[in-house]
């Protein structure tokens, strides 16, 4: 097992950061909700694919959070916070998918999609009972799903698509 931190994991991990910052901001200025196209999910699922277990989690939970403080989007509380813990949800799972169980990008992808919004929805109850959000779990994750169509196909369609085409047919990790 390596655990040493190589520049290409940083180098990535940093751009894929800032993707997740400017892709949002890029799709509001051409009035594309972010709920409905889901842009900082992208870079996310991306990372979950090429960087190890621990640097995909950490872009997954900082990239809504430092979005949160540096453009208001989203609100800190509550949507930031869930979207930290879904957005960290996804990129392990997919990193976890893709490097320790070996699945292809697609299937990864829908594994973390699936358990991303498990954690959200679990997110959101622990909201509920805590701080008294008012908020339906089981409605949240449905509304998240139905709103979030076009973005889950985009995702399907571009996220395994570009993996593929970085691989070029074999497996590559960042930092190995």
């Amino acid at each position: 097992m390596n655990d040493k931190i190589t520049t290409k994991e940083l180098v990535l991990s940093g751009l894929l950061l800032a993707a997740g910052l400017v892709l949002p901001m890029v799709f509001h200025m051409f009035s594309m909700t972010g709920p409905v196209f889901l842009p900082m999910h992208i870079p996310v699922l991306i990372g979950g694919m090429l960087l190890p277990p621990a640097f995909a989690l950490l872009l997954g939970v900082i990239t809504p959070v430092m979005s949160s403080i540096l453009t208001g989007m989203p609100v800190v509380f509550p949507m930031a916070i869930i979207m930290a813990f879904e957005l960290g949800t996804y990129a392990l799972s997919a990193s976890i998918a893709t490097r320790k169980l070996k699945l292809n990008p697609l299937l990864s992808l829908i594994i973390a999609m699936i358990v991303g919004r498990i954690i959200a929805g679990l997110v959101v109850s622990v909201l509920v009972q805590l701080f008294g959000v008012k908020m339906d779990p089981i409605m949240y994750v449905k509304g998240a799903i139905v709103t979030g169509l076009p973005g889950l196909m985009i995702q399907i369609v571009f996220i395994p698509t570009l993996i593929y085409a970085l691989k070029k047919g074999r497996p590559i990790t960042v930092g190995q």
